[in-house]
């Protein structure tokens, strides 16, 4: 927008919020398909790679699509021109950068958030086996702790 020397106005905030709509869309494609071969037993990595890879063409003609849908937009010189190029300034290119970004982040955001579930998951097992542990040590068979006193 501003390379345009276009107002960040009404027209360019529902634009912004119809990318974002496309770039959530692009990323739980990505996300679904990576978790879904991750739950049948893929390695993680594996299951990234896999679903960016395997999701790659259908974001791209989507996003392509999208993109060239808003070329109209941006050569517009009609009467309401000045709207119809600042929500297709702001489509057009948020819609290539949230693309690239996507295609880029989604797979490492996933891979962060898997490995961090992960990790937090064996400190709450090894906490817990640590915490029975203790427990079975501290117990002493057959009464209390200062023996019986007899009289």
């Amino acid at each position: 927008m501003l390379l345009r020397g276009m107002p960040n106005d009404i027209y360019f905030k529902v634009g912004m919020i119809t990318v974002i709509g496309l770039s959530a869309k692009n990323a739980i494609l990505i996300v679904q398909f990576a978790r879904t071969l991750y739950a049948d037993g893929t390695p993680l990595t594996e299951a990234i790679v896999a679903a960016a890879s395997g999701r790659f063409r259908p974001i791209v003609t989507t996003s392509a699509a999208f993109v060239l849908d808003v070329v109209p937009l941006l050569v517009s010189t009609d009467a309401r021109a000045e709207s119809r190029r600042s929500i297709g300034t702001g489509v057009f290119g948020g819609a290539i950068k949230a693309t690239v970004l996507r295609l880029v982040f989604t797979p490492l955001a996933f891979y962060i958030v898997v490995s961090g579930q992960r990790y937090i998951q064996r400190g709450v097992k090894s906490m817990t086996r640590d915490k029975a542990k203790a427990n079975a040590e501290s117990e002493v068979p057959g009464g209390d702790i200062q023996g019986s006193q007899e009289g």
